[in-house]
């Protein structure tokens, strides 16, 4: 079942998110999926997930970078880098044309074939330093 669940969360990073298949969400994620990450609130089910998506894909032509994929019974957890250009307004922010790279963490569960609910721990800030909206820290790299 592992190995099931595995490749059915693969299908989050590289066909919803990176190929931009968003109709994917309505054969990955089940109605009541809850998305838990406080940076990045989201709706409930496939739509919730698309809205989440879609800002990331649009203004940050992002890619997500899988790095690390392990799995226990339902959960699977994977290690990720988001990359992008901040090309379009973003969280309110306008574009900068600066690039990001963010480093993150996503744990999944999967319940009846779907991915049920999802917590996600992002470099919030780091991201906004990348694009000049918050300061770097003095002596931090940039």
């Amino acid at each position: 079942m592992s190995a099931e669940n595995e490749a059915l969360v693969r299908r989050w990073y590289e066909d919803l998110c990176n190929q931009r298949r968003l109709e994917v969400a309505d054969e990955i994620i089940s109605d009541d999926h809850a998305y838990r990450d406080p940076q990045a609130p989201a709706g409930r089910g496939p739509d919730g997930v698309k809205e989440l998506v879609r800002p990331y894909q649009e203004a940050l032509d992002g890619h997500w970078d899988v790095q690390d994929v392990f799995s226990s019974g339902a959960m699977v957890c994977v290690r990720w880098i988001g990359t992008g250009t901040h090309n379009g307004e973003l969280m309110g922010l306008a574009p900068t044309g600066k690039s990001v790279r963010v480093d993150a963490l996503s744990t999944h569960r999967v319940s009846g074939g779907k991915i049920a609910e999802t917590w996600t721990v992002w470099d919030t800030l780091g991201m906004l330093q990348q694009i000049g909206a918050v300061p770097a820290a003095a002596g931090a790299a940039a």
